[in-house]
């Protein structure tokens, strides 16, 4: 069995891991093992590197079989995270999210150590977890029991390529356009009802970069070798 350590933002993608990705890749024969950054206790949110620091080189020098990986949104990184700022605003996402994930892995390398390195694999989710339930706006509606919102959640996905990219402000990110449509939304729960609802191949074919990462956690079976940034 291959061990995937999960550095989760919030309560909601560790939610995530545990209702749709854990039951898909352990009969695999990959377990992953989703927590919260930062200290026991914490609900999510905030996510500085130096926290993030502190829980990958755990994983990595603590159970040097597993590998380790993210799932936190760009959204919400601050302006410091390495990366965060080497792209302009209108920027491809692929170049954003690699900005990031190239930087982040960097200095996580420069202070943990290129060898433990090698089994981590970086992944931010554009531009927020809430963007993976526009992959199908009528079974996102239907997960939260608001049929209603079917049409005007199938406007907004309209609007845009891909779900993943529902831009990324105050005003216009993922969530902000739920809770303006649903002032009610419980992140957490009725998140994880709409995902379930919508299903992991949906959201697999709608959104290339959230499915780069778990084609690249699926690669782990092929080679159990390190794995090369």
């Amino acid at each position: 069995m291959i061990r995937v350590h999960v550095i989760c933002e919030g309560q909601t993608e560790e939610m995530f891991v545990n209702e749709l990705l854990l039951p898909f890749f352990f009969p695999q024969g990959i377990q992953l093992v989703p927590a919260l950054v930062g200290k026991p206790g914490h609900k999510g949110g905030n996510f500085k590197f130096e926290r993030l620091l502190a829980d990958v080189r755990n994983r990595l020098l603590g159970d040097r079989t597993a590998y380790c990986t993210t799932f936190f949104d760009y959204y919400g990184l601050p302006q410091t995270f390495p990366g965060k700022e080497a792209q302009a605003a209108h920027a491809d996402i692929r170049d954003k999210a690699a900005a990031v994930q190239d930087a982040m892995v960097a200095e996580l390398t420069r202070l943990i150590g290129q060898d433990p390195m090698r089994r981590f694999i970086p992944f931010v989710q554009m531009y927020e977890f809430e963007a993976l339930l526009f992959s199908d706006p009528q079974a996102f509606a239907n997960g939260v029991d608001r049929g209603a919102l079917s049409a005007p959640l199938g406007a907004i996905s309209a609007q845009f390529n891909t779900p993943e990219h529902i831009n990324n402000s105050p005003a216009t990110a993922p969530s902000k356009r739920i809770e303006a449509l649903m002032p009610d939304y419980q992140k957490p729960l009725m998140g994880t009802l709409a995902a379930l609802e919508v299903g992991l191949e949906v959201m697999r074919a709608r959104c290339a970069l959230f499915n780069g990462w778990l084609t690249h956690l699926e690669l782990l079976l092929v080679s159990n070798d390190t794995v090369g940034i």
